[in-house]
């Protein structure tokens, strides 16, 4: 077998320091972003500071007035926020606590409540510790993920409200201070997360192995229960934060841009602040949580199934930590990657902004590659055993390199075909924004054409990636593919969280009331976050599909499951059941953004018909009654379909059993991809349609617009239909597929002792 060159001590060295580094290079970042002040101040006497200050005084915005709006806009959009996110998390901190209870009696009565040890599930010549400390560090592990979930999504947003306005300043100064504002403050997101979240798990395994010892099975086995409370809080931040942003959005548009022919973002819309705290609730803060939850989840079925291969039996910590190691480079490799950006390559014109932020995806994918060439050569043994489905499949250190390869790329490649879709650089969008010279509805066929084509290359790359990860090193490869995958999420996050820090900036510009100038480049910067948060969303869909499948796999072993064979009938009607549960989750969450959008555009014209003043500018909307009704909606509206993907499984494993329950994994899976990637892409390429015709950027463009004109109306429509499939449907699918995967593991042991009560009886 030959052992690991990297030894166990400095394993447990090098994991907590790298995850320490990501966490003081954050605060670093945040530092550098919070050097640009909020209070209507002279520029220092320095050369920089006159020339700065003249370049204002030329623009006419060296204006108290102007920094002071900014400040106060701020603050309104991040109080804002906070409310909403304390609101909800009083909402989920229940739900949080009645699912640990429900955790710690499902997986304490599988051996009856008793303290004895019992024979291991894999090894049944050896006893392990007894079911009772499983379901008690079960819950442990389900409540630490939780909460380091809603930690991860209450940072963002803090982040992100923090650094809005003062990315609106510095777009004074130019467009290439603004981004390296923006994209700083996303890299404080990203790499909080992606520290936070391997610390949290390292400790958590290190204080349960002072109880489990050398059970490592039993150990990885309760550590799973991390991934389901990171999940099942992203799925309520995501569900609850895409309701609230959509709502505000979809009322603020059709009302302010369709009826009242006003710009985005103007101060006298009544819903604009509710649009803009939507923007730091739903794609920030349920961002942060979704893809925490793939992390965790991805880490999780990993070690579960490294715990009963050779490196569990042969006790080699360090193999075992193989996938914690992976994401310990990925944080080192990204904040090499994140240099890139912020200080080596300076941006000066606005078209060098998309390049750059594509620059971070290939340059961390290849810096990558290479830290997984060494980690994959130091840390694993030449060659060892991976558990395959009852049997013990031979592997080679350098197969498992190419499994975690295949997973990096193919999200490099999901996310490029996602870009090629959704920015309006190509032609496909170019087509979408052609085809409203006819109207709204050509514009409809033409999306949904495009969201529809946009499945094939992502789907083919997921297969390819499955199948070689899948035959080189059986289900663990795919779980080590998927955190491939998710290996660069400190820079994915930053990109992704760059998009909505400078959608906030254009819309403080607006309010204002700054130049044209300033409004141009904040919308520059907007227009390259769009595309590129349609790539994180890419990312999160593939990765979610890979660890979905690792999770499904874990649990089929941990069921006992020899064979999942599609021809029986328990098995078949479990798929086809499986199939329908997106639809059922999308019809869902599209009805709550419906009949909250109602709410809000009946409340936005009132106040335009009954408040005399509001479009002359004399009188100031009431924000507030709109902010209201986002959180009131998306609070009421979230229950429901959290309530659909967590019972799922329970109902389906208690009273119809392992093997039903493994086809609803499989269904949903397999339906729940295509779905989620052709909503995010349709309401991406939507939404930049209407942006390319707004830009005017090209003679095609101009014979579109201006703002106003027919074509831009059919746009507007387009991008309305589009907001809740590309900011609540689609990205809250991921989360279906892999939740109820996890949750379906962790709760294996009682599905497997007790559960098929229906077929039981009859």
């Amino acid at each position: 077998m030959g052992a690991a060159i990297l030894s166990g001590l400095l394993t447990e060295i090098l994991i907590p320091v790298a995850a320490v580094v990501g966490i003081a290079f954050a605060l670093v970042q945040w530092l550098l972003v919070s050097k640009v002040t909020l209070s209507p101040e002279k520029p220092a006497g320095s050369r920089d500071g006159i020339s700065d200050y003249l370049i204002e005084e030329e623009e006419g915005l060296n204006d108290h007035n102007v920094v002071v709006k900014c400040a106060e806009i701020q603050s309104a959009i991040s109080e804002g926020a906070t409310s909403f996110l304390f609101t909800e998390y009083q909402y989920v901190g229940i739900f949080m606590v009645a699912f640990a209870v429900l955790i710690f009696l499902f997986l304490g009565s599988v051996e009856g409540f008793s303290t004895k040890a019992q024979p291991c599930t894999y090894s049944k010549d050896k006893y392990c510790k007894p079911a009772l400390a499983n379901a008690g560090f079960s819950t442990i592990s389900f409540l630490l993920g939780a909460i380091t979930s809603l930690v991860s999504g209450f940072l963002g947003m803090k982040i992100a409200t923090y650094a809005n306005a003062r990315t609106t300043l510095e777009a004074r100064k130019g467009v290439g201070k603004a981004f390296i504002t923006a994209f700083r403050s996303g890299a404080v997101m990203g790499f909080l997360l992606a520290a936070n979240g391997l610390l949290v798990l390292y400790i958590a395994i290190n204080l349960f192995k002072l109880y489990y010892g050398d059970d490592w099975e039993g150990l990885f086995e309760s550590i799973t229960g991390y991934g389901l409370g990171g999940s099942s809080m992203a799925l309520f931040g995501r569900v609850g934060g895409g309701i609230y942003t959509k709502a505000a959005d979809v009322g603020a548009d059709l009302v302010g841009k369709v009826e009242r022919n006003i710009p985005e973002d103007d101060p006298r819309n009544p819903a604009v602040i509710a649009d803009n705290v939507g923007d730091n609730v739903g794609d920030i803060a349920g961002m942060g949580s979704d893809l925490f939850g793939s992390y965790a989840e991805s880490s999780c079925a990993a070690l579960v199934v490294a715990s009963i291969s050779s490196f569990g039996v042969n006790h080699d910590f360090t193999a075992m930590c193989y996938p914690l190691l992976i994401s310990s480079i990925g944080i080192i490799v990204c904040l090499i990657t994140t240099l890139f950006a912020t200080d080596f390559c300076e941006i000066k014109v606005v078209k060098e902004i998309e390049p750059a932020l594509k620059r971070q995806l290939i340059i961390s994918t290849a810096l990558m590659t290479i830290g997984i060439a060494i980690i994959s050569w130091i840390a694993l043994p030449s060659t060892f055993t991976i558990f395959s489905f009852g049997e013990q499949k031979k592997v080679k250190n350098w197969e498992l390199f190419f499994c975690v390869a295949i997973g990096l790329w193919a999200g490099l490649v999901i996310g490029f075909v996602t870009e090629y879709f959704t920015s309006n650089a190509y032609s496909p969008v170019q087509d979408v924004a052609d085809s409203c010279r006819t109207g709204a509805a050509t514009n409809v066929i033409f999306g949904l054409a495009l969201g529809y084509k946009s499945v094939i290359i992502p789907i083919f790359a997921i297969a390819v990636s499955i199948f070689v990860s899948f035959s080189l090193a059986a289900m663990y490869g795919i779980a080590v593919a998927a955190l491939g995958m998710l290996s660069t999420i400190a820079t994915g996050l930053a990109i992704d969280a760059y998009g909505p820090i400078s959608d906030n900036a254009g819309g403080i510009a607006e309010m204002a009331g700054m130049s044209h100038r300033i409004r141009e480049r904040t919308d520059a910067l907007d227009a390259a976050g769009n595309t590129t948060a349609a790539i994180g969303k890419g990312f999160a869909i593939g990765s979610a599909a890979l660890v979905s499948l690792a999770l499904f796999g874990a649990f089929v072993s941990r069921a006992a499951i020899s064979t999942v064979d599609v021809l029986t009938p328990k098995v078949f009607i479990g798929l086809i059941v499986g199939a329908m549960l997106p639809y059922w989750f999308s019809a869902m969450t599209m009805k709550s953004v419906g009949s909250a959008a109602l709410k809000m555009v009946e409340e936005v014209r009132r106040q335009f018909n009954t408040i005399p003043g509001i479009m002359e500018g004399t009188a100031r909307p009431d924000y507030a009654t709109c902010v209201k009704i986002s959180t009131d909606a998306s609070i009421k509206e979230m229950i429901p379909p959290g309530a659909l993907v967590m019972l799922t499984p329970l109902i389906v494993g208690t009273f119809f059993g392992v093997e039903t329950l493994s086809g609803v994994l499989a269904g949903s899976l397999v339906s729940g991809v295509q779905i989620a990637i052709s909503a995010s892409n349709t309401g991406g390429a939507w939404d930049n349609a209407k942006k390319y015709i707004e830009a005017g950027a090209s003679e095609h463009a101009r014979s579109l617009g201006p703002k106003g004109s027919d074509p831009h109306k059919a746009a507007v429509i387009g991008d309305t239909i589009g907001d809740p499939l590309k900011d609540t449907s689609g990205p809250s699918l991921n989360i279906l597929i892999k939740l109820m995967a996890v949750e379906s593991l962790v709760f294996a042991p009682f599905f497997a002792t007790h559960g098929g009560l229906l077929f039981k009886i009859f």
